[in-house]
């Protein structure tokens, strides 16, 4: 009888375990989903802010048409980039189609304010330097919900890939996580100084 109460207790014990586990991997997913979300509110935000960006530019740079096309081509390419992976944050390929698609509106955008600046009455609108201003300030809060989801997704991939956490994953569908990493050359480059 004894032995009887032993060996339920072990099954008992190995059955909290197990639960315990299952919800700290839930917990997991849930805070990298949660953090994605963050990232669909600021890129939404950006992408956004862009038309009214490129409609105010029109007035200044009509014939720079290639320029303002090229820029709501992009974007439009990172509102579906962002859709795509909104409907599943551990999608490894949503996840690099949108860094793509992101990296190509940074780029577009780079372009049009390098060119802004050959245009003083642009340069000097309110609703230039507005809408630049709210656009800089939403690029900082995607560079922190970006830094808050890659940090959620690298806490749940380590807990997945824990022993023993990695024997209850496979088989209850606990995926890897993608990490979002939006390149922005710019950044990388090395600032050229010349003394002539």
């Amino acid at each position: 009888m004894t032995g009887m109460l032993i060996f339920l207790g072990i099954i008992v014990a190995l059955i909290l375990f197990i639960i315990s586990i299952y919800n700290r991997l839930v917990a997991g997913r849930n805070r990298y989903k949660n953090a994605f979300a963050q990232i669909d509110v600021q890129l939404t935000r950006r992408h956004d802010l862009i038309p009214n960006l490129v409609e105010t530019a029109k007035g200044y740079m009509s014939h720079e048409r290639e320029t303002l096309e090229a820029v709501i081509n992009a974007r439009n390419a990172a509102v579906n980039g962002l859709k795509n992976a909104a409907k599943d944050p551990s999608d490894p390929e949503a996840m690099k189609q949108l860094a793509q698609a992101e990296q190509g509106l940074s780029g577009a955008l780079g372009r049009l304010f390098a060119l802004s600046e050959a245009y003083p009455d642009l340069k000097a609108n309110e609703n230039m330097m507005q809408l630049s201003e709210e656009l800089t300030t939403t690029e900082n809060k995607v560079a922190f919900a970006r830094q808050a989801y890659n940090d959620s997704v690298m806490d749940y991939n380590t807990l997945r890939e824990s022993f023993p956490n990695n024997l209850l994953a496979g088989p209850f569908n606990f995926g890897p996580a993608e990490l979002l990493d939006i390149e922005d050359e710019a950044k990388r480059e090395v600032p050229q100084v010349s003394f002539e």
